[in-house]
């Protein structure tokens, strides 16, 4: 049985799908490990490091044509799926809701696909949970990235010359993504405002030190898999009132909030980005999905009133290193909840519902 993985398109992902201390661990199961040339090496991890682990290295068509399951993050370019043969198995994030109608299309010519996004939230997954492990390296990089373009000081500083005082920090929804980012922020010295439509995320805003702006009604918005539902007119017109009247003393927001398969909700407009101070950061995490605030542009810094408003595609590829050796512990496990060591064989058992709710029909 063989594992493989060929190299993303590295202008827009510099994640890798195998780690080197992951192929040591895919060997002592009794599976074989297969990777094209250089497919790490963007990352310091050379093909010597892999070979030392028992990776094989061979030619990307090779990869493809002999590797039973094949793990990646981005769903691969044309040519390589036309090289996929029935029965292999394709294992990635693939964003399932953009990309139905092509991932059904391959599932058609009975390639098996797993989807890792689309996850159950429960106990058993939570070692493969790919959007947990990924937003909680974003979040705390958003406010790494935030605090370094704000040209202020972050904690508090009583010197002779007088006091400074600490930055003021509002996170938009705290799911994992926000939660790093509060926990993130204090550790810096930051004074932390948080909101979520959730009102369970109220006690985990303020174990971390944070202050919870309650809005009325939040505790009917929360799904059975713990993501946030599409609020109300009512509600948004609630939310809008109270965080407009805190973003006048707020230094830096970031935003983070997603309803997953659909349009990221715009919670920040512009007549509170008008309101706003100038100097003032807001770094956009929903961006991809359309954003949270007004103005948001991928991969561009827009300053409105001297708010600069910042939003990345991918955050990750600048922790590509860390955020790789997470990625890739996430799809370990959950090729091992595939495979039967006893028999050398794939189980697709759907009555399993880690692989019922990933797979793609």
């Amino acid at each position: 049985m063989i594992v493989g993985s060929i190299s993303e398109n590295k202008g827009l992902e510099k994640r890798v799908s195998i780690t080197p201390d992951l192929v040591k661990k895919y060997v002592l199961q009794g599976l074989k490990v297969l990777i094209e040339k250089d497919y790490a090496s963007h990352l310091g991890f050379s093909d010597k490091e892999y070979q030392t682990e028992g990776c094989d290295i061979e030619s990307r068509n090779s990869v493809i044509d002999k590797s039973n399951i094949l793990l990646q993050l981005d769903i691969p370019d044309q040519e390589s799926l036309a090289q996929l043969k029935s029965g292999k198995i394709l294992i990635g994030a693939f964003n399932f809701y953009s990309n139905e109608e092509k991932l059904k299309n391959l599932a058609n010519k009975k390639i098996n696909i797993f989807s890792l996004e689309l996850l159950p939230r429960i106990a058993r997954a939570q070692s493969m949970d790919i959007l947990s492990s990924q937003a909680n390296l974003a979040g705390y990089k958003a406010v790494i990235d935030s605090f370094s373009n704000f040209q202020k000081a972050i904690p508090m500083m009583i010197t002779a010359a007088g006091t400074v005082p600490a930055a003021k920090v509002l996170v938009v929804g705290a799911g994992v993504a926000g939660l790093q980012a509060i926990a993130t922020a204090k550790r810096m010295g930051a004074i932390v405002f948080a909101t979520d439509v959730r009102m369970s995320s109220k006690e985990q805003v303020e174990s971390l030190g944070g202050k919870f702006l309650v809005v009325e009604g939040a505790e009917d918005l929360e799904t059975k898999g713990g993501y946030a539902k599409e609020v109300s007119e009512d509600f948004k017109k609630k939310q809008e009132e109270i965080i407009s009247e805190t973003l006048k003393k707020i230094d830096i927001v970031i935003c983070t909030a997603l309803i997953p398969g659909k349009k990221a909700p715009i919670i920040i407009n512009e007549k509170m980005i008008d309101n706003m101070r100038a100097g003032s950061i807001i770094y956009d995490l929903a961006a991809a999905q359309g954003g949270n605030s007004a103005y948001t542009k991928i991969d561009e810094m827009v300053e409105k009133n001297g708010v600069k408003i910042l939003g990345e595609k991918n955050i990750l590829n600048k922790l590509a290193t860390s955020s790789s050796r997470l990625y890739a512990k996430n799809l370990y496990n959950f090729v091992m909840n595939l495979y039967d060591k006893k028999d050398n064989k794939i189980n697709i058992n759907l009555e399993d519902e880690i692989i019922e709710k990933t797979m793609v029909k």
